[in-house]
């Protein structure tokens, strides 16, 4: 069962810790292997921006991983975020 207290791990931090770390490899030179600029790459690193369908594709096909994967993590994200904005305004 997941922590109800905290955000779930945001993909981007995931994308670093367990994939980028472990291969040695930069943003710069993932964001060439997407086909993205490289600002698309650090701002979903640093929690800025979620996955898209579209990027969930890239990264599933550069990292051996699925789209689903990296959508089920943004997935994960955004309804924490969903459930207590909307926990705010009810009450």
């Amino acid at each position: 069962m997941l922590p109800k207290n905290r955000p779930p791990t945001h993909p981007g931090e995931i994308l670093v810790e367990e994939f980028l770390k472990p291969m040695g490899m930069t943003q710069v030179v993932l964001a060439e292997k997407l086909g993205v600029p490289i600002q698309r790459v650090n701002t979903i690193i640093n929690g800025k921006r979620g996955v898209t369908a579209e990027t969930a594709v890239l990264l599933a096909r550069a990292l051996n991983t699925t789209p689903e994967f990296w959508m089920n993590l943004q997935t994960a994200v955004d309804l924490w975020h969903a459930e207590r904005t909307l926990r705010r305004v009810a009450t």
